[in-house]
């Protein structure tokens, strides 16, 4: 599926509030949807690659060869999930979706992402 297809479909998740695909590279967003007043996907994606970075860093540091499938930032109404995009076209990419706790099933929300992660090609 494409970006906006993989977006879209993260969109539908119970609970979504934004999703975005964003290169830790450099840290800037490929595609996004959602978000609002109260989340700002741009300074989100930027922020995250940060997180992302840093636990990378941290699994080299222990030598560690585990690969991230995802981290999970819970916050009091939130879930923030980064989903790491896997495979040799998609390297370095990963998915950001916050979703509403009040409203999201967090094991199904990871479920979908990982369906979508699989099937993304950029």
């Amino acid at each position: 599926m494409d970006i906006d297809t993989a977006l879209k479909e993260a969109m539908e998740i119970d609970g979504a509030l934004g999703v975005s695909l964003v290169d830790y590279g450099s840290g800037m967003s490929l595609g996004s949807l959602g978000g609002g007043k109260y989340l700002d996907l741009e300074i989100a994606s930027a922020g995250n690659t940060e997180v992302v970075r840093a636990k990378m860093r941290t699994l080299e540091s222990l030598g560690l060869t585990e690969t991230i499938d995802d981290i999970l930032i819970t916050l009091g109404r939130q879930y923030h999930l980064i989903r790491l995009v896997r495979g040799q076209a998609a390297s370095g990419l990963f998915i950001y979706l916050a979703l509403d706790k009040t409203k999201a099933n967090l094991a199904l929300a990871r479920h979908h992402l990982k369906r979508i992660e699989g099937e993304l090609t950029i």
